[in-house]
């Protein structure tokens, strides 16, 4: 896990901010490339609550897809699970200490409801204790790499509500993030798992159906168009709310192809405080700032040939050069009317060439030489929430083939090129005379 203070922090100045998201942190990213649109403190470690299970969810679907837990998979009650799942005060579904539950229930409980005992009961079915399963949360966190994190605990609840049985961290401690770490873990949520989306966006939903443990589970989740703060397109992700974190809320929408993922940590309604409403309010804000004022262009189309860099030098070939192009398209999201403020940056791979930056015969018409990516007209760098800009690169390859020259012709060249550097050398002596 990595935690500390870090003097490059983006803090938006409140003269600057042109959204006014009133929260301690909150980050708007574009899923697909990962590039921030607004940020505000995203480098900040606060609590991040319940919004810690999209962490769960992740080891989750990722043991179900190695086949390590299977959803029909039976759990019997813990008295750890069987505790938390009894306060009224938390977010639950009453778990009987003598019952069986299916992952699957667990899982739609968890992630609709952000019910706490249901998660403990997956972390345990999961790495057989959640010692053992935080473990396996920090690595895999590291696995992601996400930065600025801490966790202690499966749920996101304080340590302190685990009545007594939380077994990392001290008592009072809670899971902390980033904003940034937070939206790179959603990213990757829904990027590896596509699905979690289905459950996510399910507003209602009755757990036990039919029995006298029935519960009727609506969605924290209250963006999604059915509930009451609707917005359009958002179809996730996850809540939190302690005391220590406040207001959270990790947000997903989707419209017309494009995919926001936002963070708002710690919302506000006033300077007193904040409220359900404020976490959305502010989302709000940040996703008709994204939708409106944002779309995808094709900035580099593809087979594109940098200007004054159409080629490269080749030794040991039947000819001297072979052009270079991009094999696709490069397309981001950028602000509406700027598109023409981003240009191409050309990254040959120094690997291939030799002292001289020459490439070396043979070389096949498709062999990657580089790849293309953007910068900014005036030569600045794109802001992603991680170094891999992949999603925006374009592999740079050779548009034609070049043969290795055969012996006879390489004999002549040196044989050439021997003559020329002797005439080369008298030449030199002559003049010297004169």
């Amino acid at each position: 896990m990595v935690l500390g203070i870090f003097p490059n922090v983006h803090s938006v100045n409140a003269e600057d901010d042109v959204l006014n998201v009133n929260a301690d942190a909150a980050i708007l990213v574009d899923a697909e490339t990962g590039r921030v649109l607004y940020g505000k403190n995203e480098d900040k470690v606060l609590g991040v609550a319940s919004m810690t299970k999209m962490m769960t969810e992740y080891l989750l679907l990722e043991a179900i897809e190695e086949e390590r837990v299977s959803w029909n998979q039976e759990y019997a009650v813990s008295e750890y699970a069987w505790k938390v799942s009894q306060d009224t005060n938390l977010s639950n579904v009453h778990l009987r200490r003598d019952g069986k539950y299916n992952i699957q229930e667990l899982y739609e409980a968890m992630t609709i409801y952000s019910a706490n005992g249901a998660t403990i009961a997956i972390a345990e079915t999961i790495a057989g204790s959640e010692k053992s399963f935080v473990k396996m949360m920090n690595e895999k966190a590291e696995e992601l790499g996400l930065k600025d994190f801490k966790f202690v605990n499966s749920s996101g609840l304080n340590n302190s509500d685990l009545k007594g049985f939380h077994s990392v961290g001290n008592e009072d401690e809670e899971n902390v993030m980033s904003a940034r770490a937070t939206a790179k873990l959603a990213a990757a949520l829904i990027k590896d798992f596509p699905k979690v989306l289905e459950t996510a966006s399910t507003p209602r939903k009755t757990f036990r159906e039919g029995t006298e443990d029935a519960i009727n589970m609506e969605n924290w989740n209250w963006m999604l168009p059915e509930l009451v703060y609707g917005y359009e397109g958002v179809d996730g992700l996850k809540t939190g709310t302690t005391d220590f974190a406040g207001y959270c809320f990790t947000g997903t929408a989707e419209r017309n192809g494009t995919r926001y993922i936002t963070v708002v940590m710690n919302a506000k309604s006033n300077e007193a405080g904040g409220s359900y409403k404020s976490r959305f309010d502010e989302t709000k804000k940040m996703l008709d700032y994204g939708f409106s004022n944002f779309s995808k262009e094709e900035i580099i189309p593809a087979n594109y040939k940098v200007k004054d860099k159409e080629s490269l030098a080749v030794v040991k070939g039947k000819e001297s050069s072979v052009k270079i192009e991009s094999s696709d398209a490069i397309s981001m999201v950028v602000k509406n009317g700027e598109k023409e403020n981003y240009k191409p940056k050309l990254v040959i791979d120094e690997k291939l060439l030799n002292k001289e930056g020459q490439l070396t015969a043979p070389v096949k018409k498709g062999d990657k030489i580089g790849y293309l990516t953007l910068e900014t007209a005036d030569g600045e760098a794109i802001e992603f929430l991680s170094e891999d800009t992949k999603h925006v690169q374009a592999d740079v390859i050779a548009a034609e083939g070049v043969e290795k020259a055969n012996w006879f012709v390489l004999s002549m060249r040196a044989i050439g090129g021997f003559f020329g550097d002797v005439w080369s050398s008298v030449s030199s002596t002559v003049k010297g005379w004169f």
